[in-house]
């Protein structure tokens, strides 16, 4: 897959790492070819996610993660699949950017008592999964797409994370 990564805290150490298997876990889920996709990934902190997150959906709060689709393939009926992406004239498949908070997943991870890492690759499939027009607005929607993080979390040894 073509990864872009923007590091912008520090600590965000191990990002790539958890960017690829998050990111590939739901490639494959979808049976897209890793080869051909395009994903940006920002690593940031509460304060530049505040601003994206007021910026892009006027919600001046921090979030833990934030997706930006390349194009819009969710469904018209609730509870239906997104249609998949097709590939652009180079035979690319950009699917779009996805911005992740350390400060919000440190601290959620810790309430939760959960793995760090582990959490960090839940949100990136959660958002991965919005770059392919899953959504969670609509209580059909949020089922499929809770029941696909799980399915997905589950194949890489990662207990469910809605039963925490």
């Amino acid at each position: 897959m073509n990864l872009e990564l923007t590091v912008e805290d520090d600590r965000w150490q191990g990002l790539e790492s958890l960017s690829r298997q998050a990111i590939s876990a739901v490639l494959s889920y979808a049976e897209l070819d890793p080869g051909c996709c395009e994903v940006s990934v920002l690593g940031c902190d509460d304060a530049r996610i505040t601003e994206l997150n007021a910026e892009f959906r006027g919600k001046p709060t921090e979030t833990n993660v934030l997706s930006w689709p390349a194009e819009d393939l969710s469904p018209d009926q609730a509870g239906q699949v997104p249609q998949p992406p097709e590939p652009d004239f180079t035979g690319e498949i950009p699917l779009g950017d996805i911005a992740i908070s350390f400060d919000t997943c440190a601290r959620e991870a810790d309430e939760a008592g959960m793995d760090f890492d582990a959490h960090v690759v839940h949100l990136l499939v959660h958002g991965t999964l919005h770059l392919l027009g899953y959504d969670h607005i609509r209580d059909p929607d949020a089922a499929l797409m809770e029941g696909i993080e799980v399915g997905i979390l589950g194949k890489l040894g990662i207990d469910d994370p809605y039963k925490v």
